[in-house]
């Protein structure tokens, strides 16, 4: 068994600060803080609360999410409530090793749980779970050759390799190596897949557990954990080849790839749902410490700064099952989904189907648990970034590192050391692949002048009180897509044009709440925009405005940061089958006048036109910056 570049920190090692604490706070007075009053699957007569309800993944689902955030915030409501579903589950075994509801016996859905009772040991230290963890895997190996993983469990069973390797990096119990090796006899061969990627345009021929994009997520994942098991590098590579399939054939602005329900091609106006996104980042977290490429970590920032909060309301109250990039209506009607539903795009609690309320909670908190990981050599790596502080002991001293930052709205990160004693330790730092003009200062001095992306480490005698600033600037840029069109990135963050939206209860779905309504968006404002870019120099195409992050980081109506630009209207560009047409080709000759219009990043914009037609420079108007002051 291979050693991973990098281990995960307990949970609770990672706290949230600043803005991304505030994110954490309206998602636990938002959906995981009062699910269970407001939805039976995860309410009291739940399957996985000893009731007769839902008795399925849904229970398991919320508790992923449900233990992460409790702990993290430390918030005692939410530890008293994640403690119920945690004992009932330990209770539950039985004498030979099983667990989880009479009702139902499918592996799948107790592979969410193994996740939900190691990170609950991580934060509490139970005495409990490393026993229980023993005797269902002696059951498993016991049971699986008879009774092997099957359809969502075969597809999905790296969920299970996970908790067995980490009761193994426990233990050392060689028979779990033996029942790592049974697991992934019986998964399906994602590496595969991946390498020969059959499904290269949008799936439209039935259902199939290799192209349905929540099974696709998950299995990111799954060659490098055969990987660690094998040393084969063809493992390794076919997560690269996978994820570069992934890209060339399905591949959206934002860094995540299509899926409505199934893989759907590279069209805008494509959705991918949501339990697809937090899957994604949750692969993400493992590829990085598992492959030591900080690649993996550009792409998770990527996700969770985009896609994450694009598809969740400001006040965490509503959801979408899929999101488009360019969305522009949100509405009961029919789209050109692959498999979904006429209410997929709206916004509530539970539309087309209820996965994802029950799946969505586990996004930001596993994120802010991998902000930092620990390295082999006892020190610390920065893997993603954003406010946080992370506490260690470090060669027999106590360590506290302040992440000071409004990352990814702003481009300057400080680390704050607090320490009893100095000591010396390695401190990794991930620069980013786009921040080529990266600068490190300690305590007000430049060292090393400028730092290339990748992981830089410092290794030094630190002090309490000492101050690394690490700088990333961040400069725009202009990214081609299909048909010509364009998408604009600054840093980690997409931006797309921004669309008025008008918000419409829909009161006639009796079985919500006023809290926790569903929603139809109705555009306000033109959206059938061609923006002006300066493809050699696209800094100059926009002006750049910041304020203050307000209490709704994510907010539309008071973003952090906001570009401003220059476009012409195109009249032929309408809805088609109620979603944005087909973009026009570009360069697009339109007439009328020159337009201000604001890109908004892509998480703060519920309505939005992330693919954007570029103006002929025939139509530009001429001897001026691209950008007006």
């Amino acid at each position: 068994m291979s050693d991973p570049v990098f281990r995960a920190l307990p949970l609770g090692a990672v706290r949230p600060a600043g803005w991304l604490e505030r994110q954490l706070r309206l998602q636990a007075n938002g959906f995981t803080g009062h699910l269970g009053d407001v939805w039976p699957d995860v309410g009291p007569n739940s399957g996985w609360l000893g009731g007769s309800g839902e008795d399925w993944e849904r229970g398991p689902y919320y508790c992923d999410g449900l233990i992460p955030l409790a702990h993290l915030l430390d918030d005692p409501r939410l530890v008293d409530l994640a403690l119920r579903w945690v004992g009932w589950s330990l209770e539950s075994q039985t004498a030979d090793g099983f667990f989880g509801p009479r009702t139902n016996d499918d592996w799948w859905p107790r592979m969410v749980m193994l996740k939900v009772l190691t990170q609950h040991h991580e934060a509490t230290g139970d005495p409990r779970v490393v026993p229980f963890l023993e005797r269902y895997f002696a059951h498993q190996l016991e049971h699986l050759p008879a009774r092997p993983l099957s359809k969502w469990g075969q597809a999905r069973g790296a969920e299970n390799l996970l908790a067995v390797n980490w009761l193994h990096a426990r233990t050392g119990d060689p028979s779990l190596l033996k029942l790592a090796d049974l697991i992934i006899s019986q998964t399906l061969d994602w590496g595969r897949f991946f390498v020969e990627f059959p499904c290269r345009t949008k799936h439209t021929a039935g259902f199939d557990h290799l192209i349905h994009v929540v099974n696709v997520a998950m299995a990111l994942k799954e060659p490098a954990l055969r990987y660690l098991r094998s040393g084969d590098p063809r493992h390794r590579d076919a997560v690269y080849q996978g994820m570069a399939n992934l890209d060339r054939y399905h591949g959206q602005a934002t860094g995540m790839f299509s899926g409505d329900e199934w893989l759907a091609g590279r069209e805008p106006t494509q959705g991918v749902e949501l339990c697809a996104v937090v899957e994604a980042m949750f692969s993400l977290e493992h590829l990085v410490r598992i492959l030591g490429d900080p690649t993996w970590s550009d792409r998770l920032e990527q996700i969770a700064y985009n896609n994450l909060p694009g598809t969740i309301s400001a006040d965490f109250r509503a959801r979408q099952y899929d999101q488009q990039p360019n969305q522009v209506l949100c509405s009961i009607a029919k789209r050109d989904w692959t498999a979904n539903g006429d209410d997929s795009n709206i916004f509530g609690l539970e539309p087309n189907f209820g996965c994802c309320t029950a799946n969505l909670h586990q996004g930001w908190p596993k994120l802010v648990a991998s902000l930092w990981m620990a390295t082999h050599d006892d020190g610390l790596a920065a893997i993603a970034y954003g406010p946080s502080r992370v506490s260690a002991r470090l060669r027999g001293v106590d360590v506290r590192v302040d992440e000071e930052t409004d990352y990814p709205f702003a481009d300057v990160i400080r680390f704050r050391l607090h320490l009893s004693r100095p000591v010396e330790f390695p401190l990794v730092l991930r620069v980013p692949g786009w921040a080529h003009d990266a600068g490190l200062e300690l305590n007000g001095q430049s060292i090393g002048g400028a730092v290339r992306p990748g992981f830089t480490t410092l290794r030094r005698e630190w002090r309490d009180g000492d101050l690394l600033t690490l700088l990333l600037p961040a400069r725009m840029q202009v990214v081609d897509r299909d048909h010509g069109a364009v998408a604009v990135r600054r840093g980690p963050l997409t931006f797309a044009l921004a669309v008025g939206e008008d918000w419409r209860r829909l009161t006639d779905r009796a079985d919500r709440t006023e809290e926790f309504s569903d929603w139809e968006v109705y555009p306000t404002t033109p959206w059938n925009a061609a923006i002006e870019v300066d493809r050699g120099r696209p800094e100059r195409s926009f002006r750049v405005e910041t304020s203050a992050i307000g209490p709704r980081p994510f907010s539309g109506t008071a973003p952090p940061i906001r570009l401003h630009a220059r476009a012409r209207r195109v009249p032929g560009w309408t809805i088609v089958h109620n979603s944005a047409g087909p973009i026009p080709e570009s360069p697009v000759e339109a007439e009328g006048p020159d337009e201000d219009v604001v890109l908004l990043p892509y998480g703060c914009a519920r309505l939005r036109v992330t693919e954007l037609p570029y103006l002929a420079a025939s139509v530009m108007s001429t001897g001026r910056k691209a950008h007006r002051d």
